[in-house]
């Protein structure tokens, strides 16, 4: 039995279709009952648990063998690196003493030791907790997620206008969702004792302008990049919703991108081009 942590989500979906059609068993871990239905249809098990109930995570932990870990990612509006750290703390405790034999967890590149550094200080803690454990560990490092630009979709189709903190032509390495749930398909069947790092990212890097040209394309309509300044990250994070702290965050990981662009040696690539991504999110 595969276990899903994060199973309803454009990674875990992909990742959970993809075993079902091998006619693997899967259990989907999810907060949201609604999604049940949809998922037992499909012929996965479903189990809806409170992250931060870490007996009854190691409850459903305990009906499989492998699991793959997505720590799911806080609300902006909340102090998003500590909900995070403590639904990371919850779920690694469930995991000791539990019956999975293997793991495969989606980190992300750049992580690295740090505070108040968003998703790269958080998930490279994961990583290190993880390397902890008396359980084999397949680390997948997740290029810039394609589907980070859907919250864009609704502005772009009122105004033509993209917004975004990087420099219009600032390119850096992007990935579908989709493409690195069908990576950790092969991961979550490998051999229990065969471990390793793994970079995803897509067919080539991409930057904003690409991004505002596949929009130009799919909608038929002119867009143009509208850069933030440094000076006005932090105010136009908390004016879209960000509490302080999360905008802090988001800023940070910002800089660093910018300062330390991040190039995997030897890159697994998926197929999903940026436009083809864009396509099916104006669909």
């Amino acid at each position: 039995m595969h276990v899903i942590l994060g199973g309803t989500g454009h990674i875990g979906s992909a990742l959970a279709e993809a075993l079902i059609v091998k006619g693997e068993k899967v259990t989907i871990i999810s907060h949201d009952p609604d999604k049940r239905e949809e998922w037992e249809q499909k012929g996965a098990e479903f189990a809806v648990v409170d992250i931060f109930d870490e007996q009854a995570l190691r409850e459903v932990f305990n009906r499989g063998e492998r699991l793959f870990l997505l720590n799911p990612p806080a609300a902006p509006s909340t102090d998003t690196v500590a909900r995070e750290k403590k639904s990371l703390a919850a779920i690694l405790k469930a995991l000791k003493g539990s019956e999975i034999k293997k793991v495969v967890a989606e980190s992300t590149y750049g992580a690295q030791p740090g505070d108040n550094i968003g998703d790269l200080g958080v998930l490279y803690s994961m990583e290190q907790a993880l390397a902890e454990l008396n359980v084999p560990v397949s680390i997948i490092r997740g290029a810039y997620y394609m589907s980070n630009w859907a919250a864009s979709l609704d502005m772009v189709k009122k105004t033509g206008q993209l917004h975004t903190l990087y420099p219009a032509d600032f390119k850096l390495p992007m990935v579908s969702p989709k493409d690195i749930g069908q990576i950790a398909v092969g991961l979550m069947l490998e051999p229990v004792d065969q471990t390793g790092l793994y970079h995803v990212e897509g067919p080539e890097e991409y930057s904003p302008r690409d991004v505002a040209d596949a929009f130009v394309e799919l909608l038929n309509k002119p867009v143009e990049v509208i850069q933030t300044p440094k000076s006005q990250w932090l105010a136009s994070l908390q004016e879209v919703g960000f509490s302080e702290k999360a905008a802090q965050s988001m800023v940070a990981m910002t800089e660093i991108t910018l300062e330390k662009h991040e190039e995997a040696e030897d890159p697994i690539r998926g197929r999903t081009t940026l436009k083809e991504f864009i396509s099916e999110l104006v669909r």
